[in-house]
C-alpha cells in the first residue's frame, strides 16, 4: 500500500502574538505546534481558546494587527 500525503497552504494576514496567527480565510492557527484551532462555544459565545484564556469574535477582532511586508535584500 502507497502512502499518499496531502498539504495545504494558508496565506496568514493577522496576527494576535507570535504564536497564534490568523489566516485570509478567518481560520486561527497555533503557528509554534503547526495546528489549527477550533471555533468552540463556550457559554453561549462563539471563540477560540487563546493559550488557557476564551477570547470571544467580538473581542479576538480588536486583538488583531495586520502582519506587515517586508522587504527583502534579494
Amino acid at each position: 500500500m502507497e502512502i499518499i500525503s496531502i498539504s495545504t497552504t494558508y496565506t496568514l494576514k493577522w496576527y494576535i502574538n507570535d504564536t497564534y496567527k490568523v489566516s485570509t480565510c478567518g481560520n486561527v492557527f497555533n503557528v509554534k505546534r503547526g495546528v489549527k484551532l477550533k471555533r468552540v462555544l463556550n457559554g453561549g459565545s462563539v471563540g477560540y481558546w487563546i493559550g488557557k484564556e476564551f477570547v470571544t469574535l467580538k473581542e479576538l477582532r480588536t486583538r488583531l494587527k495586520k502582519i506587515e511586508k517586508t522587504k527583502l535584500p534579494f
